[in-house]
């Protein structure tokens, strides 16, 4: 669940969201040009109902859209590294050559221009493998997080 809420401050104190002690803990995404701080809160937590009275009346959950759900990928760090930690864990095995070159060649067998050599379907086949299994991963993240 994803809830948002603004901050408020006075000449002493910047007031936020009162999280639940203990595990699991809540994420805060971003905060978005429309003011609104939007945070990531775990599968059966429940926030305390001791928060701030000068947030307390803006907390509310988010119907998530998706193009709020693209503002927030956007600007979340968390969301940021989750696709920088994809595009790793694709490096760890394939170059970007690598993927020009499957790209390339499977582009032009299905043009007609190439035809394909004993052994490179199975090349690129592994290559699917490795990216989807990559690209799962960052899926299966950004739903922990509500994304």
């Amino acid at each position: 669940m994803i809830i948002r809420y603004q901050t408020a401050s006075d000449a002493y104190t910047t007031y936020r969201l009162h999280e639940p002690d203990g595990e699991p803990r809540c994420t805060e995404l971003c905060t978005l040009a429309d003011g609104y701080t939007y945070v990531a809160v775990p599968e059966g937590v429940t926030l305390p109902t001791d928060q701030p009275a000068e947030i307390a009346d803006s907390i509310e959950t988010v119907t998530l859209t998706a193009e709020l759900r693209a503002q927030i990928k956007a600007v979340s760090p968390h969301a940021q590294l989750i696709a920088q930690r994809v595009i790793d864990r694709i490096r760890e095995r394939y170059s970007v050559d690598d993927e020009l070159f499957f790209a390339r060649i499977m582009i032009g067998s299905q043009a007609g221009l190439y035809t394909l050599e004993p052994g490179e379907m199975a090349e690129v086949e592994a290559f699917k493998t490795w990216v989807e299994a990559a690209r799962e991963w960052g899926r299966n993240e950004r739903a922990a997080l509500g994304l």
